[in-house]
């Protein structure tokens, strides 16, 4: 593995992790919510991660397996490493309490919202910063893998993951900040939730690079689209339409779908 593609994987994985940041300036800094441009916004994410889930990660891991294994066998393996992803996401989830989830998003109108229970919300916000961290971790694995497919792959889902942080950012600020009435507390906290994405992606370079092969790769192909998708189905279409109208959400997803499509068919 060229030295060169690893830096521009970290560089990619801190850019998307990172966006929290970008989250907490909205929060901060704005007086309402562009509800219809963020629903598009992860509409359009969700649409470059299915799309490149499908059509793109998962026929090179089923390509890497049936060269190791056969037909038979390498299509159980993609579907194991497919639905261990899923599984993988799903647990972290599911391991998060519920009222402290960081995909129950708050709008930047709750900023100011009075509030007596200081503690108590300031307990939120760092629940919430934690809890935006352990979903972050599988996260930055996932780009940083995407990252050593191939620039043409990497680019969008940086994109789509750095989008998918904003509202995450959000999320961490407004409850930090309407507790404590610092605005560079929550924001740092917010940034630095956002930090557990470039560790995963450290992560992953300490434990798969070592042993990194044709193999090791399929796996991972298979099991970062299944991240993807559990990602774009379970958060952010939900989400989207959540902030916004149903039709906008699907647009922008579809927008995704079209966007990724034609910048991987430039590259063949």
């Amino acid at each position: 593995m060229p030295e060169n593609s690893i830096w521009i994987a970290f560089g990619l994985t801190m850019i998307a992790g990172l966006s929290t940041g970008i989250g907490s300036l909205i929060a901060l800094t704005s007086k309402r919510t562009n509800t219809k441009f963020l629903c598009a916004s992860l509409g359009f994410s969700a649409g470059v991660m299915l799309y490149v889930s499908f059509m793109e990660l998962i026929p090179d891991a089923k390509n890497e397996f049936i060269l190791h294994f056969g037909e038979k066998t390498g299509t159980l393996f993609l579907l194991l490493s497919f639905f261990g992803g899923i599984g993988l996401i799903a647990l972290i989830d599911l391991l998060v309490p519920e009222p402290n989830n960081p995909h129950e998003f708050q709008n930047v109108e709750e900023m100011n919202k009075p509030d007596t229970q200081h503690k108590a919300l300031h307990r939120t916000g760092i629940m919430v910063a934690m809890s935006v961290a352990i979903h972050n971790f599988p996260e930055g694995i996932a780009t940083f893998a995407s990252a050593l497919n191939g620039l043409s792959v990497a680019i969008p889902i940086t994109i789509a993951v750095a989008i998918h942080n904003i509202p995450e950012g959000i999320a961490v600020s407004v409850p930090i900040y309407h507790a404590t009435g610092n605005k560079r507390k929550a924001f740092w906290l917010s940034f630095l939730s956002g930090l557990a994405e470039p560790l995963g992606a450290l992560i992953a370079f300490l434990f798969l690079m070592p042993f990194w092969s044709p193999l090791i790769h399929g796996i991972v192909l298979a099991s970062v689209a299944g991240i993807m998708v559990y990602i774009a189905l379970d958060e952010l279409l939900p989400t989207a339409e959540k902030y916004g109208k149903h039709h906008i959400s699907i647009a922008g997803m579809i927008a995704g779908m079209v966007v990724m499509a034609f910048s991987l068919f430039l590259f063949i």
